[in-house]
């Protein structure tokens, strides 16, 4: 069977390169450009421009020269590389992250997935990879202009909708019970400041079994969602960890690591769904001595004063301009600019 009839994006990512394309360029320094095709237009650098119509027409992994000279390799950019340029309103996952997400939590094809925290869709993507067009992803982002940005990074990746996806606009909690019935979802994927306040509508809508997991920043937001899980009684033993690549220099003889990697982008955390009426079985190991603090009264100490917003987790705050020029860029202008 052909698969440019049955895999959604399939046929954006093969064939000559076409005008509406996004194309990477390499220049000689290994420096990447990322240009989408049109007819007429150039591509512009302080050393000469490049025309498009240079490219319309010819293959993947083809040569062309600047007015100045200069070569440039022309690719289609891998998902890897789309999300790390493409618009964005708020932090992208990256891409060992959600890829991480995507084996652990055993995100399968026809999978019914739900994920909350869309961002600016670089996990989405990935995630719809994954359920194929005989899944299911219904997304759940709390505010417009993020969802705009996402859905617009989304369907230029896939050359339009994917007939897998849904997009809503709102708080998990209460968008959650009226798209999915009780006991229906596989997975559930959280990317938000709290999600410990979501662990009851996430137990109603998973299946026995399903799997639960949650990409946080902070050690803190981690130790909270750990310790809500276990409370709660329906998920099983949390587990947790964080990935970290670190990319080599290759050059002849002069082979070693290179000089700057990203040492931390965020904690996964997984758990899956107890059936109804099971306990989980009691934790044999002894917690180390003062894991968990006590009140005066020798109750256990619980701490709210703590505010979970963007700004105490250190995340920078994006401004109202950028976010515009992103879903301007993305074809998704707010309404009143239209």
């Amino acid at each position: 069977m052909n698969p440019d009839q049955t895999s959604t994006g399939a046929a954006q990512r093969r064939g000559l390169l076409r005008a509406g394309d996004r194309v990477q360029l390499t220049d000689p320094r290994g420096r990447l450009h990322t240009i989408t095709l049109a007819e007429g237009a150039s591509f512009h650098t302080h050393r000469g421009y490049l025309s498009h119509d240079l490219l319309l027409g010819a293959p993947e992994g083809s040569v062309v020269r600047n007015t100045a000279g200069i070569e440039y390799l022309a690719v289609r950019p891998l998902l890897a590389d789309y999300v790390l340029s493409m618009p964005r309103g708020a932090a992208v996952v990256y891409p060992k992250d959600s890829g991480q997400i995507v084996a652990m939590a055993d995100i399968y094809p026809g999978a019914r997935v739900i994920e909350a925290g869309v961002g600016s869709g670089a996990l989405t993507m990935s995630l719809l990879r994954a359920v194929g067009d005989a899944g299911s992803l219904h997304s759940i982002e709390r505010r417009e202009d993020f969802a705009a940005i996402a859905r617009g990074n989304v369907e230029g990746f896939f050359g339009g909708p994917h007939p897998a996806w849904q997009l809503s606009v709102g708080d998990l909690s209460d968008v959650l019970p009226t798209v999915a019935e009780p006991g229906s979802i596989d997975r559930v994927v959280l990317d938000m400041l709290a999600p410990w306040e979501n662990l009851d509508a996430v137990a109603e809508a998973l299946a026995p079994g399903g799997v639960f997991i949650s990409y946080v920043a902070t050690t803190t937001q981690l130790s909270r969602l750990a310790e809500d899980i276990r409370t709660d009684g329906r998920y099983t033993e949390p587990e947790a960890w964080e990935s970290m690549v670190r990319g080599w220099h290759l050059e002849g003889l002069a082979v070693r690591p290179q000089h700057r990697m990203i040492g931390h982008t965020g904690f996964l955390l997984t758990t899956r769904r107890l059936a109804d009426g099971v306990e989980a079985p009691q934790r044999r190991r002894r917690p180390a001595k003062g894991a968990y603090p006590v009140a005066p009264d020798g109750a256990p100490a619980v701490d709210d004063s703590e505010l979970w917003s963007p700004e105490a987790m250190g995340e920078r705050l994006v401004s109202d301009k950028k976010l515009r020029r992103a879903r301007r860029d993305v074809g998704q202008a707010p309404p009143t600019e239209v």
